[in-house]
């Protein structure tokens, strides 16, 4: 497939499809409604099904029961929507099902505001529903990273049989880039061993997909168990070095954000300014033990988000009083400009 001029949201619905979703569950909000309007276009001609349910609460359970199935399944929202889903993605982690969910970030906290931000980072690593469950949390940075992210999503959602959350936020929904799109089979296990729907092929044998464990010590060895996989997971753990050799100040950022940090690094290193950008591409499993263990030139670590200080708190553990670690952000749907880097950098740069 050539490359094309597409919106983000629907390059992000696209790719999907051509991952194989074919089932989608979702309820409007902005910025990510041009997804569902997207799939309730393309899923039905292709013999695929686009739902959209009364409510963000019944979408997300639809999804817990069509992922339960092993099929490719998907729903997308935007954070309060996200909120209302924490519930249900807490069981679907509970439950083992595999399941792709796609969080266009909007400024909150509550109805806040319909413009860009990076608010939700909290909501998505530590977990916005009940319990000790984990989320794989990826975030890109161009459309062509959100495309191949998101089709790699569904591997991992079902190699993990955990839900795997691509965290975007409002400009990467709305900008426009050429991205190339291809058909994306994947590489992923047998599903037969555990989907409902498939006792034929275990020879009548039911399966049992539950949250519920009433023994406290079931619900303890479910929660060890579960834990094991999350460990497993670490290896999942990806990121981006830019500029980093001889950087003696580096900026850590993600999503858009870190976009905009890049040309702030190329403007600073050509007046001579040794900076370089660290750039997390999984946000859960977070690459502390890459942090841990910066180049001997760096200094000190500034991290630049759209909110008041989320990331910011991972950064300071792993960087673990190596280096000072400053902060700069905006929130309300405001994003860090350039110029305003250089100048934090440079004033950090002096004290």
């Amino acid at each position: 497939m050539a490359r094309v001029l597409m919106k983000g949201t629907e390059a992000i619905a696209e790719a999907a499809i051509q991952a194989g979703c074919r089932y989608f569950f979702g309820y409007p909000i902005t910025p990510q409604n041009e997804i569902p309007e997207y799939m309730s276009a393309k899923l039905p001609k292709i013999g695929g099904a686009y739902v959209q349910a009364e409510s963000e609460v019944a979408a997300v359970n639809m999804v817990m029961g069509g992922g339960s199935t092993g099929t490719k399944i998907m729903t997308t929202s935007s954070s309060p929507g996200i909120s209302l889903m924490s519930e249900g993605i807490s069981y679907i982690a509970g439950c083992e099902i595999p399941a792709v969910i796609v969080n266009v970030m909007r400024g909150g906290p509550g109805l806040g505001g319909i413009l860009p931000s990076q608010a939700d980072y909290f909501q998505a690593t530590k977990g916005g529903g009940n319990g000790d469950y984990r989320l794989l949390v990826m975030a890109p940075s161009t459309l062509q990273e959100a495309v191949e992210l998101t089709q790699e999503a569904f591997d991992l959602a079902l190699n993990y049989r955990n839900p795997v959350m691509i965290l975007a936020d409002g400009f990467m929904g709305q900008m426009m880039e050429a991205v190339e799109i291809k058909e994306h089979s994947g590489d992923v296990p047998d599903r037969t061993d555990w989907a409902l729907g498939c006792m034929g092929d275990r020879g009548g044998k039911r399966s049992l997909l539950k949250s519920l464990y009433l023994k406290p010590e079931d619900l303890e060895n479910h929660n060890i168990k579960l834990q094991e996989k999350y460990m497993r997971m670490q290896k999942e753990v990806r990121y981006e070095e830019y500029m980093m050799e001889g950087a003696e100040i580096v900026i850590a950022a993600y999503g858009t954000t870190a976009r905009i940090a890049r040309s702030a690094v190329d403007n600073l290193r050509e007046r001579g300014v040794a900076v370089g950008m660290f750039r997390p591409i999984t946000l859960y499993p977070f690459p502390q033990e890459k942090l841990r263990n910066l180049p001997p030139s760096v200094k000190k670590v500034l991290v630049v988000e759209m909110n008041m200080g989320q990331m910011l708190e991972d950064v300071q553990s792993a960087v673990c009083g190596s280096a000072p670690v400053s902060f700069f952000g905006h929130a309300g749907g405001i994003a860090p400009s350039v110029k305003e880097i250089e100048e934090k950098i440079c004033e950090i740069r002096l004290t």
